[in-house]
């Protein structure tokens, strides 16, 4: 168990006869014997609440390669959060969902390192254009900007200019909600839930009154949300400026994605007043926009 021998050599074996402990349970302690030494033991911890920090390692960057996890265990980090769970008095459940969340959002952060240039978070209202049989309250839009075609929205090169981990918040009403899933996958994205904003006041359409408009949550690859907070899926607000969307639902996203950089395309009104500037430095959160809609 010190080291200098090996599991060929019946080492571990006769150490099960006389302990009573399995090869796995021993060799997990003998690797913790050798990352802890003993002037770095909380004794007030159990095995396990070390064993669930003894995974944490370093990230640095090769020099012609980009940044990544080490095989370098983190002692800094594991003592931090050893030195926690003694003052906090964690169980070990409460200590493994705190490292697990370190690790997610270490891993998030070498992403995000490693594309600097990309964004992470997208929040879309494209211009639809609808077809000829479209209600005509719709008509209206060409009045206040330029529309677009599908095909056209599809071109935009999000693809490109997002992580390898991202989310897209895309604004659909329900007449153009079938060709929206075009724009989602030529964009590299899957569809994954949706938040609906009830605006209170009615338009009338073909089928029914309308009073709503969908806000798609879309992801590529792995980009779930870095807070646990769940907001409800329907939000009423009353709907002011011509396809003016209610600011709650960007502080909703910076709320759900607080890290990693962010545009709006096709904005409809830019968030640059004074309520917004100081947001944004109170949640050390910058949006970029692009589009003329503005």
């Amino acid at each position: 168990m010190d080291g200098k021998r090996h599991y060929g050599d019946g080492l571990y074996k006769r150490a099960e006869e006389i302990l009573g402990y399995k090869y796995q349970t021993l060799a997990k302690a003998k690797r913790l014997a050798e990352l802890f030494e003993i002037k770095r033991r909380r004794l007030n911890l159990s095995f396990d609440h070390h064993y669930e920090v003894a995974s944490l390692k370093k990230t640095y960057r090769p020099e012609t390669g980009k940044w990544e996890v080490s095989d370098e265990p983190d002692t800094d980090k594991i003592q931090e959060f050893l030195k926690r769970a003694e003052e906090e008095k964690l169980s070990v459940r409460e200590l493994r969902d705190i490292v697990s969340q370190f690790k997610s959002n270490q891993q998030r952060e070498i992403e995000l390192a490693n594309e600097p240039e990309k964004y992470r978070i997208v929040l879309a209202d494209p211009p639809w254009r609808y077809s000829n049989t479209m209600p005509e309250y719709f008509i209206e839009q060409g009045d206040h900007y330029s529309l677009m075609t599908i095909d056209e929205i599809c071109a935009f090169p999000i693809k490109k200019i997002t992580t390898e981990n991202s989310v897209l918040f895309l604004w659909v009403t329900s007449p153009i909600l079938e060709e929206s899933f075009q724009v989602v996958k030529s964009w590299g994205f899957e569809y994954k839930s949706s938040f609906v904003w009830d605006k209170i006041k009615h338009n009338m359409g073909h089928y029914n009154s309308l009073r709503h408009e969908l806000l798609l949550v879309c992801t590529k690859g792995s980009c779930r949300p870095d807070t646990n907070k769940l907001y409800d899926s329907v939000v009423s607000i009353e709907r002011t400026e011509h396809s003016e969307k209610p600011k709650y639902f960007r502080e909703l996203i910076d709320t759900l994605y607080p890290t990693g950089r962010r545009i709006e395309i096709f904005a409809r009104k830019k968030a640059d007043n004074e309520e917004a500037r100081e947001y944004f430095k109170l949640k050390n959160i910058k949006w970029e926009f692009y589009g003329d809609e503005c």
